[in-house]
Parts: structure tokens; C-alpha cells; sequence
């Protein structure tokens, strides 16, 4: 059954909203398990201090997931006037984007499927 108007239902919707700066990273071309590495790292740490740490992480996730961290600062000083020495990562996770599938051929005809996973990553900023 209906629980209301349209309107009502996109206003009661958007009261709910969650105002905290963010970024999404959409189709990064890298499995979810080896970006929750690089996320586990940083969760609950603050703005400088993850910097540090995913500049100095060996690991490919940790370069496309720092690019995605100054994107959120960014998007929190700009659209919430917020300063960046009292920001940390309040929320960060990465979901199961769709897997590209491909063909590699093997021996005596055969055919093995390689699956090139991607994830859609978010960080999730908060003052402290």
C-alpha cells in the first residue's frame, strides 16, 4: 500500500540525508579485497595522518585511494566550509562493482576464464 504522495515520500527521503563530505569512486579497477587492505588502514584516522600513510603504501590501491581522499577534503572545505586539521575518515568501504570476464587460452584447445574484478570505493569524512 502507498504511505503517501510522491513529494511526501522524496521529503520525508531527503530529511534523512546524510550531510557529511564525501567521495565514490565508481568501477576502480581493482578487487574489493585488495582495496579493503588499504581501507582498513585508514579507517577512523585522521585526514593527515591517512595521507601519510597511503603515500608511503607499496600497494596500487593505495594511489588511486589517496586521489580519492583529496577529492573528499576538497568537496568538505568547498560545498561544507569545513578546515581540513579537524577532519578524519569517519567512513570508508569498498563494494562489488560488475567483473569483467575474459577468455585465456590453454592447452589442447581448452579455454580458461580470467574474471577482472572492480570495486566502487567510498570515503566518508566527519569532524571530529
Amino acid at each position: 500500500m502507498a504511505k503517501g504522495h510522491r513529494s511526501q515520500i522524496k521529503r520525508e527521503r531527503n530529511e534523512n540525508k546524510d550531510t557529511r563530505p564525501s567521495a565514490k569512486l565508481s568501477y576502480a579497477r581493482m578487487s574489493v579485497q585488495k582495496a579493503c587492505f588499504v581501507l582498513d588502514a585508514i579507517r577512523g584516522k585522521d585526514v593527515e595522518s591517512a595521507l601519510g600513510i597511503l603515500t608511503y603504501n607499496p600497494r596500487y590501491a593505495s594511489s588511486v585511494i589517496k586521489k580519492l581522499l583529496e577529492s573528499a577534503v576538497a568537496n568538505a572545505e568547498n560545498n561544507n566550509g569545513l578546515s581540513r586539521s579537524s577532519l578524519y575518515v569517519a567512513e570508508c568501504y569498498a563494494n562489488k562493482a560488475p567483473t569483467m570476464k575474459r577468455i585465456r587460452p590453454r592447452a589442447q584447445g581448452r579455454a580458461y576464464r580470467i574474471e577482472k574484478r572492480m570495486s566502487h570505493i567510498t570515503v566518508v569524512l566527519d569532524e571530529k
